[in-house]
């Protein structure tokens, strides 16, 4: 269930984005709910890989990279979903910011972020 939360958050994320960041466009809530779910699976299988090359990057800039990464994931994703498309890298990067904080500030309001034993 907590999987079907956080796709859910993920797609409101992504209707944020497309609203606030101009180059972002989602055709609907079926095709962020489908971009959200492809974000999660190119998440879980492809950003490992690359956050374990980019270490030396991430390090020198504080982890800032990670959001070069992330935005490199929605260009991705937006190649491949009909009906969710970015026009190019900084609204990319500007979406993928804003991603981050609205499913950080949607998961918190929810309680959909993964706890962790003590």
């Amino acid at each position: 269930m907590s999987v079907l939360v956080r796709i859910g958050i993920n797609a409101l994320a992504l209707l944020a984005a497309a609203r606030l960041v101009g180059g972002v466009e989602v055709q609907g809530f079926e095709a962020a709910l489908v971009a959200a779910l492809v974000l999660g699976l190119i998440n879980v299988t492809l950003r490992p890989i690359l956050v374990v090359l980019t270490i030396p990057i991430n390090v020198v800039t504080l982890g800032l990279f990670t959001f070069v990464i992330n935005a490199l994931m929605l260009l991705l994703v937006s190649r491949v979903v009909a009906g969710f498309e970015i026009a190019g890298f900084w609204p990319a990067l500007l979406a993928a910011l804003l991603l981050s904080i609205v499913s950080s500030l949607l998961s918190s309001m929810t309680g959909a972020r993964s706890r962790r034993r003590r």
